[in-house]
């Protein structure tokens, strides 16, 4: 997800007054221009196993890898934030599902309504689900990444921040993305040096990390080629694909409401398990919950969901298998509920009557 920077709010003559009293004053200071990673002995032994594994030329790959920029700034990226914030679902929400992205939401969908109808049909994945993810991920294809994902996985393969706390197993998670990244450029006749993408290293419309290019992405507009850097058709079918593999079932909601048991103990038990479906409706009914509407004829196991409002009430929802199944997108239930809404909200807008 991209992080936004808060910027102070000026009046225009007095943020003009103040940028002509800092060019006065003193220039911006400038990053210095990264470096090359260089050659260390992890970096070799990787270039040396991949080459053998695949057949490549290992004194080329070599130098390729050397020759990366090691970017201080995906390191600094890739760390937690420094200060905790007190999570807020409705301040969350209102970043995606808003009038502008909604809009570009409605052209996209008009556009494309024939790849999204036939993702719908092939995968059983309703076309609001995949223009919700869509419109999370990059705005519709406005923004996928201005970072070389060469240079950003190289840095994280090799330079992952020790203060991170997971930093064994993330490094070890982006040597391995580097590694599908290599092999993925080659399939596709892309230029390693030249692919763009986000500060991890992920990828196009739908922002597919390379492992899951090479494993879920499909060719979904016929040409015979997979490109998720410039074709919606195949970032459409893709995602569909995404989530039909991991266990979309057509025709169930992806949630429902709820009322928590007034008793602490089961309130606490019940959300335990997060986003995790594990309570059946008759359990929940037991402990006290009231599922709401439809939600008391649902068939299989149900997760309860707390989303923090900073000092405001919660929000609570049962989340269903496909609830479970869009948080394999990104694993968090604030991402999840945005992609539904904004989905949901984009569908609405697009039945409209003009005018």
């Amino acid at each position: 997800m991209t992080r936004i920077r808060l910027i102070p709010h000026f009046c225009a003559g007095l943020a003009l007054s103040l940028g002509l009293v800092a060019q006065v004053q003193a220039k911006p200071k400038r990053e210095p221009p990264p470096k090359p990673l260089g050659t260390r002995p992890a970096l070799v032994a990787f270039a040396n196993d991949l080459a053998a594994a695949e057949g490549w030329d290992a004194a080329q790959l070599h130098r390729q890898l050397a020759a990366a920029s090691n970017l201080p700034k995906v390191r600094q990226l890739i760390l937690p934030a420094t200060t905790q914030t007190a999570k807020n679902w409705n301040a969350y929400r209102d970043r995606f599902i808003e009038p502008k992205r909604i809009e570009a939401g409605v052209a996209f969908w008009a556009e494309h309504e024939a790849a999204l109808a036939k993702a719908e049909r092939q995968y059983g994945v309703p076309a609001e689900v995949i223009m919700g993810i869509l419109g999370v991920e990059t705005f519709y294809g406005r923004i996928t990444g201005g970072f070389k994902v060469l240079d950003a996985l190289a840095t994280l393969a090799f330079d992952f921040p020790a203060a991170h706390p997971r930093a064994a197993d993330r490094q070890a998670f982006f040597r391995s993305e580097l590694a599908e990244f290599l092999r993925l450029t080659r399939e596709q006749g892309l230029d390693p040096t030249d692919v763009r993408g986000s500060y991890a290293g992920a990828l196009g419309w739908p922002q597919f990390m390379p492992g899951s290019w090479r494993k879920y992405a499909v060719d979904f507009d016929g040409d015979g080629h997979i490109n998720l850097l410039a074709s919606p058709a195949d970032a459409i079918g893709s995602i569909a694909h995404y989530l039909a593999e991991f266990g979309w079932k057509p025709g169930q909601p992806t949630h429902y409401g709820v009322t928590l048991p007034v008793d602490p103990a089961e309130r606490a038990r019940l959300l335990a398990p997060d986003i995790k479906p594990t309570f059946s409706v008759a359990e929940l009914l037991a402990a006290g919950a009231e599922p709401t509407g439809a939600a008391r004829n649902h068939v299989g196991p149900l997760a309860v969901i707390e989303l923090h409002n900073g000092g405001e009430p919660p929000t609570v929802v049962l989340g269903t298998e496909n609830f479970w199944v869009v948080t394999r997108y990104n694993w968090s239930a604030y991402y999840a509920l945005a992609v539904i809404e904004l989905g949901e909200a984009v569908k609405a807008a697009l039945r409209q009557p003009p005018g």
